[in-house]
């Protein structure tokens, strides 16, 4: 079996604005991870995507660029079906004790997002409450307009958010992130319609389409 993918996460000491900035400070120092594993079906066009990560006592910072083409939107309502659309997804597991548990947190281009913990994938979920999740500042580089029609030009876009440990907490005991403690995690992007795609950072190994595998997940270490 290959090594499992492992992004180190830095510790941020400085506040930052949730911009959907991608070259701001302190974006610029911090390595990026690349969501190039695509599985299942070759897209018409491969969108490059990549992410970063930073934390700090109170907050997970994570920051998505994506190089795309064939974009579409059509989700505005929190927890709606937000990855038929053109979206970027975090799922993580933020108690090392039990990797199988997770979140999952999708959010579409236009930065409406999809919140839920699941203690068996597809089985035994919870729904995180709207509230909860409007706790997450969220910044999109595009407009929130509905982009009912797919376009095939080029169209680059950025989604950064700032998820307070806070909300994680109503829902599971967590391990708060500091120096050497380890998540399990994966990060994807997806979206149906022309460019139908799944792409994901660490590879899964599975003969149908899923990401909720949390067996396939990788190291997130906090340094």
């Amino acid at each position: 079996m290959q090594n499992p993918a492992t992004y180190h996460v830095k510790r941020l000491y400085q506040t930052i604005p949730i911009d959907g900035n991608w070259d701001k400070t302190p974006w610029k120092k911090t390595e990026a991870l690349n969501i190039d594993q695509f599985g299942w079906v070759e897209p018409v066009f491969r969108p490059v995507t990549q992410a970063k990560m930073l934390y700090d006592n109170t907050h997970l910072y994570v920051i998505f660029h994506v190089q795309d083409r064939f974009v579409r939107c059509q989700v505005r309502d929190y927890n709606g079906p937000v990855y038929d659309d053109s979206c970027i997804e975090f799922f993580f597991s933020p108690n090392a004790n039990v990797p199988d548990k997770y979140f999952n947190l999708e959010i579409n281009c236009i930065g409406t997002p999809l919140m839920r913990y699941n203690r068996v994938p597809r089985q035994d979920t919870t729904e995180i409450d709207v509230n909860d999740i409007k706790q997450i500042e969220i910044a999109s580089s595009l407009p929130k307009k509905i982009i009912f029609q797919e376009t095939d030009k080029p169209v680059t876009w950025t989604i950064e958010y700032k998820l307070p440990l806070s909300t994680l907490q109503k829902y599971v005991h967590i391990i708060q992130p500091e120096k050497d403690v380890v998540w399990k995690a994966n990060f994807f992007k997806i979206t149906s319609g022309t460019n139908t795609h799944y792409a994901s950072w660490s590879s899964i190994q599975n003969d149908k389409p899923d990401f909720h595998l949390p067996q396939f997940f990788g190291i997130l270490k906090f340094i």
